[in-house]
């Protein structure tokens, strides 16, 4: 961990989650996610003995994986050295306060040529939302308080990725658009879902009334879908990576090559005037 403060508050991370537990969690994302996870170890086709999760929501992910061992997404995972061939990280890296830190321990928990795979929300989930509460905060406060989690963007994630120390690793997404009645049935989902504002700089007091009737207002108007109901946006983003083992690919030396493009293409050598066979210019 660095010395910058956290992101998110643990504690009131914990308290949002254990209201939706006992309300009877709407984990539709969750469920879609897991699909989502189970299409991508279909292709893998290779079986796994020791499998353990990451997730704030042990109960929905024990169920369909009931012989992995669940821990919680904490700060420092609860994890053995080497001790697993798979480890999910179910829907929760983007509440985590060190992200790489997270990558890294499962990483290191993973046996060579163990796989990773992780199910995260992106940063172009609830776009719609993010700019309509931050509008209707400015006219109505001239002022602007933090809201809705940042989330990370695809383009950086293979590079997070890398960082950690994984083989092979990919980042995909896909975004899912969901339609509610009402901005505020949206809103009654996300804390249904345990995603309801846990920020460690979030207001520590009542927001004006005002800001979301103008939001919900906004909302509205702005994106509505021809059936009279308004649209939200998720976007998942899916990592994958292997701990590092002799028998993975690995890149060719840069250099190496023992044909011209030009050869390779079947062109006439001058379309590639400053390319040789080394790579150099």
């Amino acid at each position: 961990m660095t010395g910058l403060p956290n992101l998110t508050d643990r504690v009131a991370l914990a308290r949002n989650r254990a209201k939706c537990r006992s309300a009877g969690a709407g984990l539709f994302l969750h469920e879609q996610a897991a699909q989502e996870l189970q299409e991508r170890l279909a292709e893998v086709n290779r079986p796994f003995t020791s499998v353990a999760i990451v997730t704030g929501f042990p109960d929905f992910w024990a169920g369909i994986w009931p012989a992995a061992t669940v821990v919680p997404d904490d700060d420092t995972l609860a994890l053995k050295l080497g001790a697993h061939d798979l480890i999910i990280h179910g829907l929760a890296l983007h509440w985590a306060n060190d992200p790489v830190g997270q990558l890294i321990q499962c990483r290191r928990a993973l046996a060579p040529d163990g796989l990773f795979l992780a199910a995260m929300f992106g940063g172009q989930s609830l776009a719609e939302l993010r700019t309509c509460l931050s509008e209707a905060e400015v006219l109505q406060t001239g002022g602007l308080s933090p809201r809705i989690l940042p989330m990370a963007e695809i383009r950086d994630m293979g590079g997070l990725l890398q960082r950690a120390g994984f083989g092979l690793p990919v980042a995909d997404s896909t975004t899912f658009t969901v339609t509610y009645t009402h901005p505020k049935a949206l809103m009654h989902d996300l804390r249904a879902m345990g995603e309801g504002n846990a920020l460690s700089a979030r207001l520590r007091y009542p927001t004006r009334r005002a800001v979301f009737t103008m939001a919900e207002q906004l909302y509205s108007a702005q994106h509505a879908t021809p059936d009279g109901r308004i649209s939200a946006r998720f976007e998942m983003l899916f990592l994958t990576g292997w701990a590092p083992h002799e028998s993975q690919q690995k890149p060719l030396r840069p250099g190496s090559a023992q044909q011209r493009l030009s050869e390779a293409l079947g062109l006439p050598a001058n379309q590639f005037p400053d390319t040789d066979a080394t790579g150099g210019n």
